[in-house]
C-alpha cells in the first residue's frame, strides 16, 4: 500500500461521531470527488477503507444510500454514484450550493466549529487528496474541479493557521503544501497522527543520513589532503637524500624527515606527538614545509 493509501486507511478508522461532523466530512467528499453536478454524484476510489466508510458516512450525514456502490469483491477502483433527483436535491440543499449558477462553494455555516472544519478537510483529502511518500519528498495536495471551492479552502486553511500554496493542473485547482512541518500538523489535525509520526521519523532519518554523509565526505577529503601532503613531503625528502643534503640539515629538520618516511600514513598531529620532545602540529608543519622549500632550491636550475 502506498503512503497516501496508509494515510487514508488511518483517517477512515476515525469513528462517525457527531452528525454535524459527518455532514461536514461528506460535503468535503462531494466538493473534492470526481463529479458533483445537478445530474450526478460520482466518487471513484482505490482505497478499500474509504470505500467501506462511504455508505455509512452518507447514511449518517444525509440519510441517503448510494444508487451504485461497485462490487466490493472486485479488486481495483470502486465507483459510487447517486443519480436519483430527490437525493441530489437534498445534497445540494444541505451543502448550500447555488443551483442558479450552478456555482459550488463551501458552506461555512456548516463549519462554525473547529471539529467540523477538520472533518471537512478529512473528507476533502479522502476524495481528492494525495501525499507523497516521505522517503521521496514532502508534498500534500487537495484537488478539486471547482475554482470557488479551491479559493475558499485556502481561506479556511488560513483561518486554521496553515499557509497553503495554489496551482492548476489541467482542469483541477490544486491546494498544496511542501513544508514537512505543515504536512505533519495537518495530518495530525484531521486524524492521521501515526502517518504524521512516520513522516517525522523519515525526516529525522534523512537528516541523520545527510549529516553522516557530510561527515564522511569531510573526513574523506581530509584523508585525501593528508595523503597528498605526505606524498609531497616524501618526494622532497627523497630529493634531498639524492642530493646528499639530508645530513647537512638541522637536527629538527632531520627528525621531521625521518618521522615522515617512517610513518607516511600518520597525520601531522600524530607525527608531532612522536617528536622528542613532542611539538605542536604547527611547528612540525613548518619543518616539513621547510624541507619542501629546500628540495625546490636544490633542484632549481
Amino acid at each position: 500500500m502506498s503512503f497516501a493509501g496508509e494515510v487514508k486507511a488511518e483517517l477512515c478508522r476515525a469513528k462517525l461521531g457527531r452528525k454535524c461532523c459527518a455532514q461536514a466530512e461528506a460535503c468535503g467528499v462531494l466538493l473534492y470527488c470526481n463529479r458533483f453536478s445537478l445530474s450526478e454524484v460520482k466518487i471513484v476510489t482505490e482505497s478499500p477503507a474509504f470505500a467501506q466508510r462511504l455508505p455509512g458516512l452518507f447514511r449518517k450525514a444525509f440519510g441517503v444510500e448510494f444508487d451504485e456502490k461497485g462490487d466490493p469483491d472486485t479488486p481495483g477502483k470502486r465507483i459510487f454514484t447517486i443519480s436519483a433527483p430527490e437525493k441530489l436535491a437534498l445534497l445540494w440543499e444541505l451543502c448550500a450550493f447555488d443551483p442558479s449558477g450552478p456555482a459550488h462553494h463551501i458552506n461555512f455555516g456548516m463549519l462554525e466549529e473547529t471539529h467540523c472544519r477538520l472533518a471537512f478537510l478529512r473528507g476533502a483529502f479522502l476524495a481528492g487528496g494525495s501525499v507523497t511518500d516521505p522517503q521521496k519528498g514532502y508534498h500534500l495536495e487537495l484537488a478539486t474541479t471547482h475554482l470557488r471551492v479551491s479559493r475558499e479552502l485556502d481561506t479556511l486553511l488560513l483561518e486554521l493557521g496553515y499557509a497553503p500554496k495554489e496551482t492548476t493542473r489541467k482542469a483541477n485547482y490544486i491546494t498544496y503544501f511542501k513544508q514537512s512541518e505543515a504536512i505533519e500538523d495537518l495530518l495530525t489535525a484531521i486524524g492521521a497522527p501515526v502517518s504524521a509520526m512516520e513522516l517525522m521519523n523519515a525526516k529525522a532519518e534523512k537528516l541523520l543520513r545527510n549529516g553522516v554523509n557530510r561527515r564522511v565526505n569531510c573526513e574523506a577529503a581530509n584523508v585525501d589532503k593528508t595523503v597528498d601532503a605526505a606524498l609531497e613531503q616524501r618526494r622532497a625528502i627523497q630529493i634531498l637524500r639524492d642530493r646528499g643534503a639530508l645530513e647537512t640539515l638541522s637536527p629538527k629538520l632531520r627528525e621531521a624527515a625521518q618521522l615522515r618516511e617512517a610513518h607516511p600514513e600518520l597525520s601531522l598531529a600524530q607525527l608531532a606527538a612522536l617528536c622528542e620532545p613532542p611539538v605542536t602540529k604547527s611547528s612540525l608543519s613548518h619543518r616539513l614545509r621547510k624541507l619542501i622549500q629546500l628540495s625546490a632550491q636544490d633542484t632549481a636550475p
